[in-house]
């Protein structure tokens, strides 16, 4: 299969390009840049220059190609709303390629729009965003599952909050960075509030998953653990840093996690079975806090945003 890739160079991106490479499919990789050009060349895939931006050259990397694997997103938490827009403009540029076709496109979506939807137990592939959740690209996961009925073998992978793993940019690092700062590493309340992790390489493989079978509609749950504990997690990364942990209430966390205050307290623990059932997917690589313990990420300093 020829499969054209958005975000073929970032973090999930480009365990994803070797996923399908060897899997026998051939990989053509968006890029916006010569060095993501480069970069691309470099892994064995082709070159598609264009952007989000351009949803012209969205339309046409998708149209040449036998099908879509949207991982782009811009990740600037000050503009979320029109990153989000581009992301549904993207999601209706591959809509309007693949029409008709049959072909796949499997786009990313994330577990922290359930947060809420269903307190008390994990939430399901069958749980709705909630209402709240507007901002989180559920607007794209429902115009991509819209697509099933025009034609389209379209699904959605919702990742969890933390996609774990080296050269891990996302959120983890950020709290790396925050108990590095203020010298101490920090949770909310008693800390037992849950979030869902996955490594970035069953994730990877989870996405050729889906490319490969995944039924027109799915909604996909790309979780290994159903809820790590938020205060394991800060013990974790106290321990390699040789810091304290300490407990804070909602009105102090802000100053000590700045943006990341509104989801430290979130419980949003996420259930992957429906989708391991129904792929296949078993996840093999180690757990959040066994990759916490192997150290990479405590090497040289993440800036604070």
């Amino acid at each position: 299969m020829r499969v054209f890739v958005t975000g073929a160079t970032g973090f999930i991106g480009s365990a994803v390009v070797p996923e399908l490479l060897g899997a026998g499919h051939e990989v053509v990789g968006l890029a916006r840049s010569d060095t993501a050009a480069a970069a691309l060349e470099a892994a064995g895939a082709e070159v598609h220059r264009g952007s989000l931006d351009d949803p012209g050259s969205l339309r046409d990397g998708a149209a040449a190609a036998d099908g879509v694997i949207h991982l782009a997103f811009h990740h600037d938490f000050s503009e979320f709303a029109r990153a989000a827009e581009l992301d549904l403009r993207a999601v209706e540029a591959f809509g309007a390629a693949l029409e008709g076709t049959g072909k796949p496109l499997v786009i990313t979506g994330g577990t922290l729009s359930l947060a809420g939807a269903a307190p008390g137990r994990p939430a399901t592939e069958e749980t709705a965003p909630a209402p709240e959740a507007k901002l989180l690209r559920a607007a794209s996961e429902s115009a991509t599952t819209s697509l099933a009925g025009r034609g389209v073998r379209a699904s959605v992978v919702r990742l969890a909050p933390s996609v774990h793993g080296e050269g891990d940019h996302g959120f983890v690092p950020l709290l790396i960075a925050a108990a590095r700062d203020k010298g101490v590493s920090a949770y909310v309340g008693d800390g037992s509030n849950r979030w869902p992790a996955v490594h970035r390489l069953d994730a990877a493989r989870l996405f050729r998953l889906a490319l490969e079978a995944a039924p027109a509609g799915s909604i996909l749950h790309g979780t290994d653990e159903e809820g790590v504990p938020f205060r394991a997690i800060a013990d974790a990364i106290a321990q390699q840093l040789g810091l304290p942990t300490t407990s804070l209430t909602p009105e102090d966390a802000a100053d000590h996690f700045g943006f990341l205050a509104a989801f430290a307290a979130l419980d949003i623990p996420v259930s992957s079975t429906r989708t391991r059932k129904q792929l296949e997917w078993h996840p093999e690589q180690k757990d959040l806090i066994a990759d916490l313990e192997g150290g990479h990420y405590f090497g040289a300093p993440l800036p604070l945003p």
